[in-house]
């Protein structure tokens, strides 16, 4: 069943879970079968909602920020003061790497694809729409051609040897989907070398439990405060009740969105 995060409420806990007691209010990355009122979740990928979050704002959290603390700070490295180029900043795990990053004070450009998400992603970061401008070219205006010192990159292929122009020396290429092509052709290893650059690249649900819990308790370390205080949020779109699933996969489908889309259940 899909349904890869959730929030609610913990109604039953295994007998060597002392972490969470019943009635405590959490969210979790799931290993699947989110889409139901009731899901099975291993305690080491639960977390306390944050406080001052609500329940359609806690299951916006996980999937999203499981995925971009593991890339962008553990692979990726990004330290405070550098900075990073987001491509599908209006995508969930796009706008969850916006906001966070630009909360711990990193300098921040995205790729989109509409001028509307442009505008509202600019008190975060300085988005480029690729349909009408080469990000590249842009980039490199931007930063005098300095370049940028990592990028989180979902499209793959077509953009290999563009995001590798852009890097800093000892820069950090993190690739995390391959939307446009799961093949770059003649990549420039003369580039690669002369930058010292990184290429890496990983999935979540490819990770063991013991992984898991590793991020989660970094993330409860090191971003939960920043939740509680209102530093930073997840950015919901749109809420659909269950029975209108179907409506909110094709708004997920029509790439309109900007940031997460969100199921609700009633009892």
């Amino acid at each position: 069943m899909p349904g890869l995060e959730v929030a609610g409420v913990v109604v039953k806990v295994g007998a060597q879970v002392t972490a969470f007691t019943p009635g405590d209010r959490v969210c979790a990355l799931t290993n699947g079968g989110g889409y139901a009122e009731y899901c099975a979740v291993p305690a080491g990928q639960t977390l306390p909602i944050p406080a001052g979050l609500s329940f359609s704002e806690a299951a916006a959290i996980p999937e999203t920020f499981f995925t971009v603390w593991a890339n962008v700070f553990q692979l990726g490295k990004l330290q405070p003061g550098e900075s990073i180029l987001v491509h599908g900043g209006a995508s969930g795990i796009g706008t969850t790497a916006v906001l966070l990053c630009h909360a711990l004070g990193m300098t921040v450009y995205a790729t989109v694809g509409q001028d509307e998400k442009i505008a509202a992603l600019r008190p975060y970061a300085t988005a480029i729409n690729y349909k009408t401008d080469d990000f590249a070219e842009k980039i490199g205006q931007l930063t005098n051609d300095e370049g940028v010192d990592v990028i989180l990159d979902i499209v793959g292929g077509p953009y290999f040897n563009r995001n590798l122009g852009l890097l800093k020396k000892d820069g950090r290429l993190v690739i995390i989907g391959f939307m446009g092509g799961r093949i770059a052709h003649e990549v420039d290893i003369q580039t690669l070398m002369l930058k010292r650059a990184t290429v890496t690249g990983s999935t979540m649900r490819g990770r063991t439990a013991a992984e898991k819990q590793q991020i989660a308790e970094a993330l409860r370390r090191h971003v939960w405060p920043l939740l509680e205080a209102g530093k930073c949020k997840p950015l919901i779109y749109a809420s659909y009740p269950m029975a209108e699933i179907a409506e909110a996969h094709a708004c997920l489908d029509s790439g309109q969105h900007l940031g997460k889309v969100v199921i609700t259940m009633t009892s």
